[in-house]
């Protein structure tokens, strides 16, 4: 365990330790972990961005695409999912089996339809496109929260119907309550997928004020001229601090969202 977790971590440390070297010491001195000399001007040099756009407006912008995005693909992948778990309806099986077909389809397959048909609602340049799909349900995620559900025992719901309760009672206040450790594990995985998306911006934007932080990084290559390596990387390593931070506070949750069966109490 030892030796992998060091085979995993390496790629972050030499990414850290690269940040702090001098640009021109980066791949010449690579087989070094320790800088020469510390060199923390590369997080200001970078931090100041391009032509008058500061990293702070590239997290931002990476802020907001995840956190609506999160919250989109939650509540509404919570909803079909119970929709899929616990209600009857016609023709269930069937979409189903549509839904998980499409956890089956590679983006590279669907991209350009989806170009073409962002680009005649005029999205084309707007975070509309990273965003408001989410809105309508991840497959991972409905599969994910609905085997959770099923792992509820039935004899609630009826519990429930017998006091009163309606479809939408049970699921806000039988469900829902149960269901946490899975939406957070699902929350979890949303907001780093949407924080680490490059493909997504690099498709739909074209305005530099709108690059998430994915985006932003490559900016720093240039062909036309020398790459400052120490900021890419000093950015590099700034924009996975976020994805730590939630990774360190709500990793419970994953492990609860694999472990439990879903009963409270």
């Amino acid at each position: 365990m030892i030796v992998f977790t060091a085979l995993m971590i390496y790629p972050l440390v030499w990414m850290l330790s690269s940040s702090l070297k001098e640009s021109s010491s980066v791949f010449v001195d690579a087989h070094s972990l320790i800088p020469k000399g510390l060199h923390f001007e590369n997080y200001i040099t970078g931090w100041q961005g391009f032509g008058g756009i500061t990293f702070s407006t590239f997290f931002l912008n990476s802020a907001i695409i995840a956190v609506v995005a999160t919250v989109g693909s939650i509540i509404s992948s919570t909803i079909i999912a119970y929709g899929f778990a616990r209600i009857k309806f016609a023709g269930k099986k069937v979409w189903f089996i549509c839904m998980m077909l499409t956890m089956m389809l590679p983006f590279e397959m669907v991209m350009i339809p989806q170009y073409i048909m962002f680009n005649s609602f005029g999205w084309i340049d707007t975070y509309l496109p990273l965003i408001l799909p989410t809105f309508f349900g991840i497959p991972f995620f409905i599969f994910l929260i609905m085997q959770f559900i099923r792992t509820i025992p039935i004899e609630l719901d009826e519990a429930a119907r017998i006091d009163g309760c309606n479809s939408l009672g049970i699921f806000f206040r039988i469900i829902v309550p149960l269901i946490v450790p899975a939406m957070m594990t699902s929350a979890i995985f949303s907001f780093y997928w949407r924080w680490d998306d490059f493909m997504g911006p690099l498709i739909y934007l074209s305005t530099p004020e709108k690059y998430p932080v994915s985006l932003a990084l490559k900016l720093f290559s240039d062909p036309n001229s020398v790459t400052n390596w120490g900021a890419m990387f000093a950015m590099s390593t700034l924009s996975i601090v976020p994805i730590f931070v939630i990774f360190f506070f709500f990793q419970r949750y994953i492990v609860d969202g694999i472990s439990t069966s879903g009963l409270k109490g």
